[in-house]
């Protein structure tokens, strides 16, 4: 137990299996199942999972397990079925165990949510109705299906128990195919499987007989439930109540976890953007811990260990589900159990690296941490320790390289010309539902300040006063600076989305926000002017405005807020040039999808577009000076942050 969090650190027992504190490190995709045919554990599982291990999680739930062969809605989805992964389960339980950490795994057939891209075989599921996402129709189950399908989580159990797992997790949430029994919506049948939410249940309560038969008693059992779907026809808070104490009553169940939302239209609620309140999903965890007696894992956004401590003084669950918090920091538990939690790198909920890649069909990674999986391939030594390193730039790619490079045994000043830390992400972290993006430089600053980093703030540096410093090499993260459009002219009411911000500009009346960049900065924009009144009307080249919002899951919330606010929202358009109107702009507007052009009239224009790199002193130094040199984030060329966090790790680990 802890002194700092008495409830967070007391240890509980699921089963037959006892964990030391109440941290659950929950299932999640990570995309790094690889092997001959595809779809086997990796070693990069193995020492993801391990660093958590190491980390002090007190519980670790892996990503799901396909349980059929016809079940493959990604490419790079562990396929349980195959008895090949028995080998890869064993290399990950022996490294997570070698932590004393037990380690369960999720079982999952996707059914009418899954694809016919990689099987090229027909779904399976209760009905034959088309998931939003997927849009194939499925055939509906036979009861030779239904027999198939429970004897494919059967040999997946099996599998698990012969590769050293603790126990497993049958998925019930937000994609299965067991929520499409429960959810009347996709389960339209007559049958014994269909009708009344007793016979919609049947399917889960075979499988949690036929999965504790092949697993036995000593190992542990779960079920994660979905609480509510927030969908016409989805799984509501009783109907999950119901379906929680009827499996606590078969005696074979251990433990219930939760979720919310499910994979289509409230896909926002599953993995949260930083736009949803901390928190959110508790009032399911909450509800389903008054009616059961087994032990409930809470989810809801928990960046912190003292927001984890508090849902379980206040009796809102048992264990807390602590995910995206522990990707961003492997030892989250750690260094909460130590009184560190002011060390821990704070989740963003910014989803672009972890939810981002993975649906772009990457392998999991995060904006904060760039170790994050890559845990099994070790850095490599510093050239010489002790080096005198210089950065240039407290932006996020700045304060990165300095914290690594300090952490690596060099000599690390940092430099920064304005009187705070931050750059770019000081600036967007001003607009509406951006304030917790700051976490990613006042985590990063804390790093550098623990790491003995001389941080220098107001100090312009010049080519002279860098040499001043006599270093042995320099790190230049000065970042990018904004660009008018060709067809701005020196109109004054044309301005940038960071003259906004940094309160150089006021707009007022009629503003027109121009999204050449498809993400937060001109969504965020608009909505601030909306909030101080301005009529804001925003257009894009791109189909949507804000187009890369859906990988993030913040399109939805946006779009919400949107039309709240009453912003309006134009699309495939181009603006071919601006002249002066009374008191405004008026704007020549190409619609490229049709050739035909209009002109409109606006108080200001608002301009999210794209920089250019702030490269002066790259260019005065490169090839002239007596110290290494180089470059890291917009100053090589303007991305966004988690490139810009990359590379400035990168330059320091190659010092």
């Amino acid at each position: 137990m802890s002194k700092w969090y008495p409830h967070l650190f007391s240890p509980l027992r699921i089963g037959p299996v006892t964990l030391a504190n109440r941290i659950v490190f929950s299932a999640h995709l990570t995309n790094y199942a690889g092997g001959g045919a595809g779809g086997l554990p990796t070693a990069r599982h193995a020492a993801y999972y391990a660093a958590r291990a190491a980390g002090g999680a007190g519980l670790i739930i892996t990503e799901e397990h396909s349980t059929h062969p016809a079940d493959r809605p990604y490419e790079k989805l562990i396929r349980g079925h195959l008895p090949e992964v028995i080998e890869g389960y064993r290399r990950i339980t022996d490294a997570v165990h070698a932590h004393g950490t037990p380690i369960f795994a999720q079982l999952n057939h996707n059914g009418g949510q899954s694809s016919g891209l990689y099987s090229r075989l027909p779904l399976v599921a209760p009905s034959p109705v088309p998931d939003p996402v997927f849009r194939e129709v499925p055939r509906e189950a036979t009861a030779a299906d239904i027999d198939d399908i429970v004897a494919g989580y059967a040999t997946v159990a099996a599998h698990c128990r012969r590769g050293g797992f603790d126990g497993v997790e049958i998925q019930c949430s937000q994609s299965s195919i067991v929520r499409g029994f429960l959810a009347p919506a996709t389960n339209i049948r007559t049958d014994e499987y269909g009708g009344s939410l007793w016979n919609r249940a049947r399917l889960l309560l075979r499988l949690v007989a036929a999965v504790r038969e092949a697993i036995g008693a000593d190992m542990a059992l779960g079920i994660r439930l979905c609480g509510d779907e927030l969908v016409e026809g989805g799984i509501t808070l009783p109907e999950a109540i119901d379906v929680a104490g009827w499996a606590e009553a078969t005696g074979g169940v251990d433990y219930v976890n939760t979720s919310i939302g499910v994979a289509t239209s409230t896909l926002y609620l599953i993995e949260a953007s930083m736009g949803i309140p901390r928190g959110y999903a508790t009032y399911i965890s909450s509800a389903i811990r008054d009616t059961v007696e087994l032990p409930v894992v809470g989810v809801g956004r928990f960046k912190d260990p003292e927001q984890a401590e508090k849902a379980l003084a206040e009796g809102k669950a048992d264990l807390i589900g602590v995910v995206r918090g522990q990707i961003a920091d492997a030892d989250f538990a750690a260094k909460a159990r130590s009184g560190h939690s002011g060390a821990i790198r704070t989740c963003l909920s910014c989803n672009q690296e972890c939810v981002g890649r993975v649906g772009l069909n990457r392998d999991l990674g995060c904006v904060e941490n760039p170790r994050t999986g890559k845990e099994s391939v070790p850095l490599p030594p510093p050239r010489r320790r002790g080096r005198r390193v210089v950065v240039v730039g407290g932006g996020p790619a700045g304060l990165r390289t300095a914290a690594t490079a300090a952490s690596r045994g060099h000599q690390v000043t940092l430099l920064e010309r304005l009187a705070a830390t931050g750059g770019q992400v000081a600036i967007a972290a001003r607009a509406p539902s951006r304030a917790e993006f700051l976490d990613l430089v006042s985590t990063s600053l804390t790093e550098c300040l623990r790491e003995g980093v001389d941080v220098r703030t107001g100090f312009t540096a010049t080519a002279e006063s860098i040499a001043a410093l006599a270093p042995e090499a320099v790190v230049l993260a000065t970042g990018a600076r904004p660009r008018r459009p060709h067809w701005a002219g020196e109109l004054g009411r044309i301005v940038d989305v960071r003259d906004v911000l940094e309160g150089r500009a006021a707009p007022e009346g009629r503003v027109l926000v121009v999204d050449d960049l498809g993400f937060h900065q001109a969504t965020s924009v608009a909505e601030l002017l909306a909030d101080r009144g301005c009529a804001v009307r925003m257009s894009t080249p791109g189909l949507v405005v804000g187009q890369d919002l859906a990988l993030t899951l913040d399109m939805e919330t946006f779009s919400v807020r949107a039309e709240a606010k009453g912003i309006v929202q134009d699309t495939e358009e181009v603006i071919l040039s601006a002249t002066r109107d009374t008191g405004g702009v008026r704007l020549r507007v190409l619609r490229h999808t049709t050739g035909a052009t209009t002109d409109a009239c606006f108080d200001w224009v608002v301009c999210a577009t794209h920089q250019e790199p702030e490269d002066t002193l790259w260019h005065e130094l490169s090839g002239s000076a007596k110290f290494e040199v180089v470059r890291a984030g917009d100053c090589v060329t303007p991305r966004r942050a988690d490139a810009a966090i990359a590379e400035g790790h990168r330059a320091a680990v190659a010092l």
